[in-house]
């Protein structure tokens, strides 16, 4: 995942002119901005999910729970990367995002 770091940490302002562009409809273009936003935010968890798994064990002592560093980093490191909605912006006007409108297709 760490290809989608270059996307802005916070919220900018964007010109919807360029939203509608790929698709000629600002609402289409928002749609699949929204669904590629949810894709890369089940990713996210899941990976998330995967690398603090490791960490799990039947075991725990409470010191273990409080000072397991490498969790607190991969944790911390997880929130520090920009939000699913901006990664997916970032990405559908970078051209990087393939959609298709299945109305286009029924003739």
């Amino acid at each position: 995942m760490n290809k989608h770091i270059d996307a802005p940490s916070s919220t900018i302002a964007r010109d919807t002119r360029e939203l509608d562009i790929p698709t000629g409809n600002l609402y289409e273009s928002v749609v699949i901005i929204a669904k590629r936003a949810n894709q890369l935010s089940g990713q996210l968890k899941e990976e998330l999910n995967a690398k603090l798994d490791e960490f799990a064990s039947d075991t725990d002592n409470l010191e273990e729970i409080f000072e397991n560093r490498e969790q607190i980093e991969i944790s911390k490191y997880y929130e520090s990367l920009p939000k699913p909605t901006l990664m997916a912006t970032e990405e559908f006007l970078n051209g990087q995002v393939y959609f298709r409108n299945p109305a286009d297709n029924a003739e």
